[in-house]
């Protein structure tokens, strides 16, 4: 798995390449976490993500819970086919903003 944070003013977004399975869902959460009360908007750009794994959508949801209240919009962006099944057969697709 390959991280890239970049920050827009005060909305960061972050790329995710690779995978992101169980050996690497604590890392990618852990990049995350580094940077809460940083910004006021969260984009993760999946563009070359080729699998997440349900810890990782742990991940993103336990994001989303932290995030919720204090009304950071959390985004995820550029979502290939494969992702895409898997938010759907997961459910996710209804819980998480996917553009």
């Amino acid at each position: 798995m390959n991280i890239t944070k970049t920050y827009n003013e005060k909305e960061l977004t972050i790329g995710v390449a690779d995978r992101v399975d169980t050996v690497t869902a604590p890392d990618f959460e852990n990049e995350i976490n580094d940077e809460m009360g940083k910004f006021d908007s969260l984009i993760l750009d999946f563009t070359d993500l080729e699998y997440i794994s349900s810890a990782g959508l742990r991940v993103l949801i336990a994001t989303q819970k932290k995030l919720k209240p204090e009304n950071i919009p959390m985004t995820i962006k550029n979502v290939n086919d494969a992702i895409s099944e898997i938010f759907a057969m997961s459910g996710f697709d209804k819980i998480l903003k996917i553009e």
